[in-house]
């Protein structure tokens, strides 16, 4: 076996073993890196979701006949006004007896405006 033959063979093996390990690795050193940003910018972003400290008008004492009251006078009913900042619902409406009982949005259009 001649000094070609023997640099061939280690040039082959290091085509087929050495650059796919590297290029596997530059992969999920990359993978690795973009997950860390990522995960800074969820951390980022949660600490902007503050909760609304707004209490509800339940937890204000209101009866219903009151909330449904300043629900005709703002407009909105109270689910919407005390919604958290990230638009979501807060768990308390879900099972709240003024958010149970509110007549449901129809598509339809009312005869008044015909």
């Amino acid at each position: 076996m001649n000094i070609e033959t023997i640099l061939a063979i280690l040039t082959g093996l290091l085509i087929r073993l050495f650059v796919p390990l590297a290029l596997t690795a530059l992969v999920v050193f990359w993978l690795h890196k973009l997950d860390l940003r990522w995960q800074k910018e969820a951390e980022a972003e949660r600490d902007l979701l503050v909760k609304d400290e707004t209490p509800c008008w339940k937890d204000q004492g209101l009866s219903t006949d009151e909330i449904h009251t300043r629900m005709n006078a703002s407009g909105k009913p109270c689910w919407q006004i005390h919604r958290l900042s990230n638009g979501y619902l807060r768990e308390a409406c879900l099972d709240c007896e003024v958010f149970l009982t509110a007549p449901v949005p129809s598509s339809k259009p009312s005869k008044a405006h015909a």
